[in-house]
């Protein structure tokens, strides 16, 4: 079973609902007892960086999941702000990530012939896959995804790069090491190709 962890912030019905379109079942909970029958997880994130921190050391939820993910390495995929919360930390606040990823989150930053590119990065967008991984398996390569973001994660660890999408500045838009995944964009908003991606996540996945 698939757990979307619930700390305050997310489209969880949405995620939920996506992946009972392809055929796996999931629940959102916040209830550690549930969470921690979970076979993978799911971390979503709309909002703020520091806001959705709180929200989750609040819950009590981060050592529960954190033994999950770094102990017992269940598969986990961050949407969004989720995938946010996976680097050690963000240009919008103050708190520390979860440091899952040797990675920060960054302002996107225009000038000069890019100072015309609207902040947030909001709409449909592509993906280029630059490394295989069962997460971007069978991989239309006109993939395009709904985004919503005004920082956007630097991964320094390269090889965990699996893809990215162009918007002024060259964005790592799905990352992947080991058991840790996450996405920039919001596949549960991006219909046929974030079914794709989640199908993924759940059938290749192990």
């Amino acid at each position: 079973m698939i757990v979307v962890v619930d700390y305050g912030v997310g489209n969880l019905g949405s995620i939920v609902n996506m992946f009972k379109k392809v055929g796996a079942k999931a629940v959102a909970s916040s209830d550690p007892a549930v969470i921690k029958t979970a076979e993978k997880l799911i971390l979503p994130g709309v909002g703020a960086f520091d806001a959705a921190m709180r929200k989750f050391h609040e819950t009590g939820l981060v050592p529960v999941v954190g033994e999950l993910v770094l102990e017992k390495k269940i598969p986990v995929l961050g949407l969004c702000v989720g995938l946010q919360l996976m680097t050690k930390g963000s240009e919008e606040g103050r708190e520390a990530g979860l440091g899952w990823f040797d990675a920060e989150t960054v302002r996107f930053k225009f000038d000069g012939e890019n100072a015309h590119l609207k902040v947030p990065h909001m709409g449909w967008n592509e993906a280029h896959v630059v490394r295989e991984h069962p997460l971007v398996a069978d991989w239309d390569p006109e993939s395009r995804f709904y985004f919503v973001h005004s920082y956007h994660v630097v991964a320094k660890e390269t090889d965990a790069v699996l893809a990215e999408t162009e918007y002024g500045v060259n964005i790592h838009s799905i990352l992947g090491r080991g058991n840790i995944m996450g996405t920039q964009f919001h596949p549960e908003k991006s219909h046929r190709f974030g079914m794709r991606l989640l199908k993924n996540f759940a059938e290749n996945i192990r």
